[in-house]
C-alpha cells in the first residue's frame, strides 16, 4: 500500500503546513494525531475538517459569551470564570438580618433518648446551640469568599417535633453592615444540625439532616426576601 512519510518537524508540533498545528501548543502528540497527518497529506484537508474548525471556534464564542452572562448574576465569579470576593466597598451599610432553618430527622429511637435527655453525650439541644452560634462567627474561615462580619447578635433555636421524630433548627443572624448575613444564619443552622448528628450517631446511623434553607433576609440592595410557606 501507498502511505505518505511523515514530516518530522510537524510530528514534534512544529506548524509545517497542512494541519501540522496538531499538539503545538502542548507537544502532546497521539497516534490519532499522527494517523490524521498522514491522511491529510495523501487526501488532502476535508470538508468536514473545516466544518469542524468553524464548529470549534463558534463553540468557544458561546462559551465566552455564557460566562459573562454567568458572571453577570454570580457575584463570586469574575468576567473569566474565576472565583473572586466581592468589593463591598462602595455598598451602602445597613442593618441586615437573616433567618434559616434546617430539621434533623432522628428516628424513633434517638428521639426519644434526646426527649429524655438521657443521650450519653450530655444535652443534645444544649450542646448543639453552642455550637450553632460558634459556627456563624466563624463563617468567613469557613465559606473562602465571605466577609469577616461584626454580628450583633445571633440565636439558634431547636425545637422537638415528635410527629416526624425530629428536632427542628432555627437561627438568626443580625448585623450592621456592607453585606448580608445570609451566610452566617445558614452556617448556624448547619452547624447545630451536624451537631446534633454527632451527639446521637451512637444510638442510630440512620439520622438526616434535611432542608437546609434561608427563610428570610432583610436589608441590602437586593431587597427583602421571605420564604413561601
Amino acid at each position: 500500500g501507498c502511505s505518505a512519510s511523515r514530516n518530522p518537524a510537524r510530528h514534534f508540533g512544529t506548524p509545517t503546513g497542512g494541519f501540522g498545528h496538531r499538539g503545538f501548543a502542548t507537544g502532546a502528540r497521539d497516534d490519532v494525531d499522527d494517523a490524521n497527518d498522514e491522511l491529510d497529506a495523501v487526501f488532502g484537508v476535508g470538508r468536514s475538517a473545516a466544518v469542524g474548525a468553524k464548529d470549534a471556534r463558534f463553540a468557544g464564542t458561546t462559551e465566552k459569551t455564557s460566562l459573562n452572562e454567568a458572571s453577570a448574576s454570580l457575584s463570586h465569579v469574575d468576567g473569566k470564570g474565576a472565583a473572586s470576593m466581592v468589593d463591598v466597598g462602595n455598598k451602602k451599610s445597613t442593618t441586615r438580618v437573616a433567618r434559616a432553618s434546617a430539621t434533623v430527622l432522628l428516628g424513633a429511637t434517638a428521639f426519644d433518648l434526646v426527649s429524655r435527655n438521657a443521650i450519653q453525650k450530655g444535652d443534645v439541644l444544649t450542646v448543639a446551640k453552642i455550637a450553632g452560634i460558634s459556627a456563624a462567627k466563624q463563617t468567613h474561615v469557613l465559606i473562602p469568599l465571605c466577609h469577616s462580619l461584626s454580628l450583633r447578635k445571633v440565636t439558634v433555636d431547636l425545637t422537638l417535633d415528635a410527629t416526624k421524630n425530629a428536632v427542628r433548627v432555627e437561627s438568626s443572624a443580625t448585623c450592621d453592615g456592607k453585606t448580608g448575613v445570609e451566610m452566617e444564619a445558614l452556617v448556624a443552622a448547619s452547624v447545630a444540625g451536624l451537631t446534633v448528628y454527632d451527639m446521637c450517631k451512637a444510638a442510630s446511623k440512620d439520622i438526616v439532616i434535611s432542608d437546609v434553607r434561608l427563610e428570610s433576609k432583610t436589608g441590602g440592595k437586593s431587597g427583602d426576601y421571605a420564604r413561601d410557606a
